[in-house]
């Protein structure tokens, strides 16, 4: 075999290689329902939503939306969970836009992950959880969960 030829060889298989192990962007989906109340809350905490979330390399882009709650919301975070269904720490915050009617709007947010975020997104330990001005330790929140291929 010529040189040219095995430079060409080569040159192939590492392309092949790098588009194996290139990641294609990974969709997650939670349903925004009520955070866990005790009795005294129930008269503050209403509403429900969606959130969707698109991993690209370290890079996450969360876009949703939410409608019904009892009172204008207030803000939006990203946060993590020991395990499913535990509050844990705020990881990031994200924006929240109001309609018209401020207990209706849309959240969005990209941010840059750690490796260690990724593995969390991953292993389903983050979730989203909207604040609003009658529940203000938040009022609703959505497990970000992989979706399979196809969904």
């Amino acid at each position: 075999m010529r040189l040219s030829q095995w430079l060409t060889t080569i040159a192939l298989a590492a392309t092949s290689l790098v588009l194996v192990t290139a990641q294609s962007p990974k969709t997650y989906r939670g349903r925004l329902s009520t955070v866990p109340i005790d009795f005294a809350m129930q008269a503050t905490v209403a509403g429900s939503g969606t959130v969707s979330a698109v991993l690209a390399g370290s890079k996450l882009t969360i876009t949703g939306s939410f409608e019904g709650l009892r009172s204008p919301a207030t803000v939006a975070q990203m946060h993590k969970g020991s395990v499913r269904g535990v509050r844990g720490p705020v990881v990031a915050d994200l924006t929240v836009t109001k309609a018209t009617d401020p207990t209706s709007g849309t959240i969005s947010g990209t941010l840059d992950l750690t490796s260690i975020q990724v593995a969390d997104l991953d292993k389903g330990r983050l979730y989203v959880q909207l604040h609003s001005e009658k529940a203000p330790e938040g009022n609703l929140w959505g497990w970000l969960l992989a979706q399979e291929k196809g969904r």
